[in-house]
């Protein structure tokens, strides 16, 4: 409908795909003549562009034109050295752990979102750190598997696992570094949740003049075996306690001394109650011990959560980096974070032992808390005991751990500097402490 000349109104009606002008009604009410020609509809193909008209008058100058802007690159995957990111203002907890040099470290932030590229150790020049690791270490056979073998399935489509899944044999298989002379006393270096024997690199030197010391992977770690659950190995506390007892039977078969740390602590305490005629001294560094350390930090607790678990236990950066990275003051060196990832880039077996780990500890870790609680305040512990405590450990308070301490006749060592993994942030001031208390 369009208003005519002198006024008329003019009504169109399309049919058939043309317009034609069916009623034309003058202002006074009289229908106007009807053209009998059709019009064709015109198609959107068919029709030309207006020349747009200059909106500028002729004459102003032209306001200059914005420059162009670049596409922004984006990264599928982490680069064989760690992109680097402007540097933000350090807490003062962290700018007096910042070591002098300048080498390359992982960035604080790291791990917090699904990162599953995880860096690429497999594209550095040469052998990697984690080829030197393992070069230096051996394989042991010890702990039976539990039922009959049969292949690891999928938890979730049944499908048959891939080998790194999949036991080796018979007996598992641990990966033990040895230093020092065999001739010398023996030390047991067990590392805390989740690591590696690797966090020992710098405590392994300081002890090898006078002791044998060994470190290594706990199943479901690093380079030991790492059988799916329910397939010969369940990552409960009890099956570590029976599978630690067989690993010190296979290396140390004498009298040693042990040194564990975190919330693997409870578990060696167990152990060291039902043969204290095998110990020489325990040393317990940042264990869990109160009531409150029950309660796993959140950045661990993730790992047991339905479905989520699963997937986070995946992820090699939050498994390994954000994991140790957030527990204290540790600055974490790019080539020494590729160790800590490989397992979990090479096959999923790491992060499903992850995940079932965690889930035992929220099940059971209150009450091994209580039980190594009432053996070390028990009157029959005779073994020599010392707890060390590094004092910016940001997973387990301090609160009541020294009110424990001074209740019974164990030592109690300060490490000012260090956080949860001791071995980590100050690992040759560690090891002098360890000399000092075993001598």
């Amino acid at each position: 409908m369009a208003l005519g000349s002198g006024g008329s109104l003019v009504q169109e009606k399309v049919v058939g795909g043309s317009a034609r002008c069916a009623l034309r009604t003058v202002a006074g009410g009289a229908p106007g003549p009807e053209p009998t020609k059709p019009y064709p509809l015109l198609s959107p193909r068919r029709l030309s562009p207006k020349p747009q008209q200059n909106p500028i008058p002729h004459g102003t100058r032209r306001p200059p034109m914005a420059p162009s802007l670049a596409a922004p690159r984006f990264h599928t995957a982490l680069p064989r050295r760690v992109l680097l990111r402007p540097q933000k203002p350090l807490p003062c907890w962290r700018r007096a752990a910042r070591p002098d040099d300048q080498d390359l470290y992982v960035d604080d932030d790291i791990g917090d979102g699904f990162s599953f590229s995880g860096g690429k150790y497999a594209e550095a020049e040469g052998p990697s750190k984690s080829d030197e690791w393992f070069a230096q270490g051996r394989m042991v056979k010890a702990h039976a598997l539990y039922g009959n073998k049969e292949k690891a399935k999928d938890p979730f489509f049944g499908l048959t696992m891939g080998k790194g899944s999949q036991s080796s044999d018979d007996v598992f298989s641990w990966f033990c570094v040895e230093t020092g002379s065999s001739s010398n006393p023996t030390v047991l270096l067990i590392h805390g949740f989740p690591s590696q024997a690797y966090s020992y690199r710098k405590v392994l030197p300081v002890l090898s003049d006078k002791y044998r010391s060994i470190a290594f992977d706990w199943l479901g770690f690093g380079f030991s075996d790492k059988p799916q659950p329910k397939y010969g190995f369940d990552y409960t506390l009890d099956e570590y306690t029976s599978a630690l007892e067989s690993l010190i039977d296979a290396v140390a078969p004498d009298k040693l001394s042990i040194v564990v740390q975190g919330y693997f602590a409870p578990i060696v305490v167990k152990y060291a109650n039902e043969h204290q005629d095998k110990l020489n001294h325990l040393i317990l560094v940042n264990p869990p011990i109160t009531d409150k350390h029950a309660k796993l930090p959140s950045t661990l607790a993730c790992f047991s959560n339905f479905l989520l678990g699963e997937i986070f236990s995946q992820d090699p950066l939050r498994a390994s980096d954000k994991a140790l990275t957030s527990s204290g003051p540790y600055m974490m060196k790019e080539e020494d974070a590729t160790v800590y990832r490989r397992p979990y880039l090479v096959s999923g077996s790491s992060g499903f032992a992850l995940n079932a780990i965690t889930r035992a500890l929220g099940k059971d870790l209150k009450g091994y808390i209580e039980s190594m609680r009432s053996i070390l305040a028990s009157d029959s512990w005779n073994t020599k005991t010392t707890i060390c405590w590094g004092m910016r450990d940001r997973w387990l308070t301090y609160d009541g751990v020294a009110n424990f301490c001074d209740g019974l006749k164990h030592k109690f060592v300060e490490l000012p500097m260090a956080g949860h993994h001791a071995q980590e942030d100050r690992g040759e001031e560690l090891g002098n402490i360890i000399k000092r208390i075993l001598r």
